[in-house]
């Protein structure tokens, strides 16, 4: 049933990645937040190991979606390496900051978060006025908030990085192309932070390698490499408006539920 819970996350999460451009950490860190206390992994590192594979999955279904938009010449390069230092510089802060706060805080932080990504969503909001892109200086700062919310809260940093660049009057493609590539970034950085963190936590349990839950990783990440492009199709053929407020109630269910606020 675990091994069934695993799939079915990573399969809802390839296709909202497809369908409506967001990283799978919206789905997978409430999801593995439900399903870890069924395997008796203790509190204090649930939610580390929860962010922590959460990052983890990200590399591969970043790596499958970058490659795609690479193809069809979608990726920005040089602004993707004017935001790479400070996505290193965010990701390992993240990491860092992360392992030294305790798992629930952590949970209403990401419930907060989601809370908020929800309301986006459902309302479609949009930043009001647009700018051109900053500077190197902006940049650098951008990519370490960036990096750093994104690590700490285990996502891609897709529904950060695509409204900043569609702010800065980047192409809604391109923007979330080079978001993809961002998130590969940000994916293998913060999960190489999170084993070193976790590496000799006492409280792991059979499974973990540091803040990296195996059988989890494994189950979500297949399942979500190969739904993720069937995501993308259906988002031509369905009414994404209607796909997107349903996915933003799903949201905010599960960022109340781990503010404590609703008990399922």
């Amino acid at each position: 049933m675990i091994l069934l819970a695993y799939l079915a996350v990573g399969v809802l999460a390839g296709l909202i990645a497809g369908m409506l451009g967001l990283g799978g950490g919206v789905v997978i860190v409430p999801a593995l937040a439900l399903v870890f206390p069924l395997l008796g992994i203790p509190s204090e590192v649930l939610m580390h190991l929860a962010i922590g594979t959460s990052l983890a999955v990200i590399v591969p279904t970043s790596m499958s979606s970058t490659y795609a938009h690479y193809r069809r010449g979608a990726v920005d390069l040089p602004l993707v390496r004017l935001l790479l230092p400070g996505l290193v510089v965010g990701a390992v802060l993240g990491g860092w900051l992360a392992d030294k706060l305790p798992s629930a805080l952590l949970s209403r932080v990401f419930g907060v978060f989601v809370i908020g990504v929800a309301t986006q969503i459902f309302f479609n909001a949009t930043a009001p006025g647009r700018r051109p892109l900053p500077g190197a200086a902006g940049l650098l700062t951008t990519g370490t908030v960036i990096g750093t919310m994104s690590t700490l809260l285990g996502i891609g940093g897709g529904s950060l990085t695509v409204p900043f660049l569609n702010y800065c009057r980047v192409d809604m493609r391109r923007a979330v192309a080079t978001s993809s590539a961002c998130g590969l970034v940000l994916g293998v950085i913060g999960a190489a932070v999170f084993l070193w963190a976790g590496r000799d936590h006492p409280g792991l349990p059979a499974g973990a390698i540091g803040y990296l839950y195996l059988p989890a990783f494994i189950g979500i990440a297949g399942a979500s490499v190969l739904t993720a492009p069937l995501g993308a199709r259906l988002a031509h053929s369905l009414p994404v408006v209607t796909l997107k407020r349903v996915f933003a109630v799903f949201l905010a269910m599960a960022g109340l539920r781990m503010l404590g606020v609703l008990h399922f």
